[in-house]
C-alpha cells in the first residue's frame, strides 16, 4: 500500500473530524477532495518541518560558535560528569527539535487555514460583483429565458461577471452531470456557497419560486438594493485602504527609518547590527510589503485586463462532399495570405504610437533588449581590479537606469490608455441614458447608434463612430459592441456590452434594463472618484515619507557617521560599540542604505497605485518617480 492510499484511508474513517476542512474546500471551489489535500498538507507539514530544523541547526551552530552556550547556567552539573562539548551537542540537538517542531505546527496550520483564507476571498468578490450578475439575470429574465438557461449563460461568462459565476458554474454542473432538479441544485448552492449575501439572494429566489410570484420585479428589486448595498460595501473597503495606507507607511517607511536612527545613535552599526539592518532592508521590507500587495488583491476587485473566451466550433456535416479548387487560383490564395502577415505589421509602422497605446506592454519588446544592451556595456567597462563591494556600487546605479528605461515608456502609454478608458467609462453612463430614452420611443438598439453617432459625448463619440462603421460594412450589433469592449478591456466595458447584447438579443424592449446599467455604471463612477479622492491624501503621505525617509538618511551618511568615525574611535571602540574590531565604512552602510531606498521605492510606488486607482501597473509611474529620486539624490548629494 502505498503512502497515499495509506491517508487516504485514514482520512476516511476519521473524515467527521475534518468536516470544518471539508466545507472549507467545497466552498473555496478548490477542487480537490479531503484525502487529496490532507495528503499534500502532511507531505508539506514535514517538509517545512525539515526545512525549519535545518534553519534551527545553522543558527544553534552559529550561536555556539559565538560561545553563547557557553554561557548557559549548568543547572544540572553536565560538566562535571560530560565532556564540555556534550552540553553544546545538547543545546544544538534542542534547538534543531524544536525549530522542527515548530515549522510543522506552523506548515500545518497554514495549510489547514488557506481554505479558509480563500473562501473569505471568494466572499468579499462575490459581493463586488453581485450587482452586476444580478442585472444580467433580469434582462435574460425579461426576454423569457428559464432560469436554468439564465444561470448557465451567466456560468458561461465567469471571465466576466468573476465569483458569482464561477457559483453558477457549480449549479450548471449539479443539473447537468449530476441530475438534480432545479430546486435541489440551488439549495445545494446555497448551502455550499461563502457568501452570507449570496446566500440570502438564493433562498429568497427560492421562496419566489415556491410562491409563484413575479420573477422580473424579484430581479429588478434585488438590482436596485444591491445596488445601494455595493455603494456602503465599497465605503467600507476605503476605510479599509485607509487602515492598510497607514499601517504600510508606520511598518515600513517610519519603522525602518526609526530602527536606522536608533542604532547610529546608540553606536550599534556594526557586526550584528549592520546584519539585523541587512535583514531589514532585504528581507523583511519585501516580504512584508509582497504580503500587503497580496491582501489587496484578494480583497479588491480586479480593475482590468478582462479576457473574453470565444467558442470555435468545427462542422462536420458535410464531410462527405468533396471539396473542389479552382485552378489559377493559387496566386491570389498566397497573396492573401501573405497581406494577413504583413497587415498588423503596416499598421504599427503608420501608427506606431497608438499600438502602444492600445497594448502598453508592447514597449517592452523595443525597450527591454534596450536596457540589456546598456547594462551589459555598463558591465564590461567596470575594471576587473575592483573588489565585490565596489562591483556593486558602480552597477547597481546602471541597473536602476535600465530599469528605468524599461519602466518609463511603459508607463508613459499605460497613463495615456488609462486617460482614454476613463473618459470613455465616464461617459458611458449618459450614453446608456440616452439609448433608454432612445428605446422608449420605439428605436432599436441599432437605430439608436445610427442617432448617437451625431451626439457630443467626448471620447466615446469616437468609439461610437467606429461600432458604427462596423455596422455598416456588414457587422451585427452584438459583434460591433464586442469589438468596442476588445479595445477597451475593462470589467466595467465587459460587463456592460455583455448586458446589452444579452438583453438584445433576448428582446427588443430593454429600456429598464439599459437604465439598470446606466445607473450601475453611474454609481461605479462615483465611487471610482471617491476612492481616488479618498486615496489622494495617503498617497502624498507615501511621498512625503519616502522624502524623509531619503533626507534623513542622507544627513546620518554625509554629516552624523563620519563625525562618529572620526572623533569617538578611542572611547567607543573599548565598548564594542560603532567601532572597534568590526569598524564599518561610510560606503557600506551608504550602500546598504542606498538599497534600502530602491527597495521602498520600488514597493511604496506599487502599492500607491494598487491603493488609489486599483491596479499595480497604474503604480509603475510612481515607482518610476521615486526610482529617480533615489538615484539623484545618492549620487549628486548623498
Amino acid at each position: 500500500m502505498t503512502a497515499k492510499a495509506f491517508v487516504s484511508d485514514w482520512i476516511r474513517a476519521r473524515r467527521d473530524t475534518y468536516a470544518w476542512l471539508h466545507n472549507d474546500l467545497v466552498s473555496a471551489r478548490s477542487g480537490v477532495t479531503i484525502e487529496h489535500y490532507l495528503f499534500q498538507t502532511y507531505v508539506i507539514t514535514i517538509l517545512s518541518g525539515i526545512f525549519c530544523a535545518f534553519a534551527g541547526f545553522i543558527t544553534a551552530d552559529l550561536i555556539a560558535t559565538l560561545e553563547v552556550s557557553s554561557r548557559i547556567y549548568d543547572v544540572f552539573g553536565a560538566n562535571r560528569i560530560f565532556p564540555q562539548a556534550v552540553p553544546i551537542l545538547l543545546f544544538k540537538g534542542g534547538v534543531t527539535l524544536t525549530a522542527f517542531v515548530a515549522g510543522s505546527i506552523l506548515g500545518y496550520k497554514v495549510m489547514t487555514g488557506f481554505p479558509a483564507l480563500l473562501k473569505k476571498h471568494r466572499t468579499t468578490r462575490i459581493n463586488l460583483t453581485l450587482h452586476s450578475a444580478v442585472a444580467y439575470m433580469y434582462a435574460m429574465q425579461r426576454g423569457g429565458a428559464e432560469l436554468t438557461k439564465i444561470f448557465a449563460s451567466l456560468a458561461d461568462n465567469a471571465s466576466i461577471f468573476g465569483e458569482v459565476a464561477v457559483e453558477f458554474m457549480q449549479f450548471v454542473r449539479d443539473v447537468d452531470y449530476f441530475g438534480y432538479d432545479l430546486i435541489t441544485a440551488l439549495k445545494h448552492l446555497g448551502e455550499t456557497t461563502p457568501s452570507e449575501k449570496f446566500r440570502d439572494f438564493i433562498q429568497d429566489l427560492l421562496s419566489v419560486i415556491d410562491s409563484g410570484a413575479g420573477m422580473g420585479e424579484f430581479f429588478s428589486g434585488r438590482v436596485r438594493t444591491y445596488q445601494e448595498e455595493a455603494r456602503f460595501e465599497l465605503k467600507q473597503f476605503i476605510t479599509t485602504l485607509e487602515f492598510v495606507a497607514e499601517t504600510y507607511v508606520t511598518l515600513f517607511v517610519a519603522g525602518p527609518l526609526f530602527l536606522i536612527i536608533i542604532m547610529v545613535v546608540m553606536g550599534l552599526i556594526g557586526g550584528m547590527g549592520l546584519t539585523a539592518l541587512s535583514v531589514v532592508c532585504y528581507g523583511v521590507i519585501p516580504i512584508g510589503s509582497v504580503l500587503f500587495i497580496v491582501f489587496l488583491s484578494m480583497i479588491s476587485e480586479k480593475m482590468e485586463g478582462i479576457e473574453r473566451y470565444v467558442k470555435s466550433k468545427l462542422l462536420h456535416e458535410f464531410f462527405d462532399v468533396q471539396v473542389l479548387k479552382r485552378v489559377g487560383d493559387e496566386a491570389q490564395f498566397a497573396q492573401l495570405a501573405f497581406y494577413d502577415r504583413i497587415r498588423r505589421f503596416r499598421d504599427f509602422l503608420r501608427n506606431p504610437f497608438n499600438a502602444f497605446i492600445l497594448i502598453p506592454v508592447r514597449t517592452f519588446y523595443v525597450t527591454i533588449p534596450i536596457a540589456i544592451i546598456y547594462f551589459v556595456l555598463a558591465l564590461f567597462a567596470v575594471p576587473y581590479n575592483l573588489d565585490l563591494q565596489m562591483k556593486v556600487m558602480v552597477l547597481d546605479d546602471h541597473l536602476v537606469i535600465a530599469g528605468l528605461i524599461v519602466l518609463i515608456p511603459f508607463a508613459i502609454f499605460y497613463q495615456l490608455w488609462k486617460r482614454k478608458v476613463m473618459g470613455i467609462e465616464a461617459a458611458i453612463p449618459e450614453f446608456l441614458d440616452r439609448m433608454s430614452g432612445i428605446q422608449e420611443v420605439g428605436l432599436t438598439i441599432a437605430q439608436g447608434l445610427g442617432i448617437m453617432v451625431r451626439t457630443n459625448l467626448g471620447i466615446l463619440s469616437y468609439e461610437i463612430k467606429r461600432i458604427k462603421r462596423d455596422m455598416d460594412w456588414g457587422a451585427n450589433v452584438e459583434e460591433a459592441l464586442m469589438r468596442f469592449e476588445h479595445r477597451i478591456r475593462t470589467p466595467s466595458i465587459a460587463r456592460t456590452v455583455t448586458l446589452i447584447t444579452k438583453a438584445s438579443y433576448m428582446s427588443g424592449d430593454i429600456g429598464e434594463v439599459l437604465k439598470i446599467a446606466a445607473s450601475d455604471a453611474r454609481m461605479g463612477e462615483i465611487l471610482k472618484r471617491e476612492r481616488t479622492t479618498s486615496m489622494l491624501i495617503y498617497l502624498a503621505i507615501i511621498y512625503l515619507a519616502f522624502v524623509v525617509f531619503v533626507f534623513v538618511v542622507g544627513v546620518i551618511v554625509t554629516q552624523f557617521l563620519p563625525i562618529l568615525l572620526k572623533g569617538g574611535v578611542q572611547t567607543m571602540s573599548s565598548r564594542g560599540g560603532l567601532i572597534g574590531t568590526q569598524m564599518l565604512s561610510i560606503d557600506t552602510f551608504r550602500l546598504l542604505i542606498y538599497h534600502a531606498t530602491l527597495i521602498q521605492g520600488l514597493f511604496s510606488g506599487l502599492l500607491a497605485g494598487h491603493m488609489g486607482e486599483g491596479s499595480l501597473t497604474a503604480g509603475v509611474k510612481h515607482v518610476c518617480i521615486l526610482l529617480i529620486i533615489a538615484l539623484v539624490v545618492f549620487n549628486m548629494i548623498i
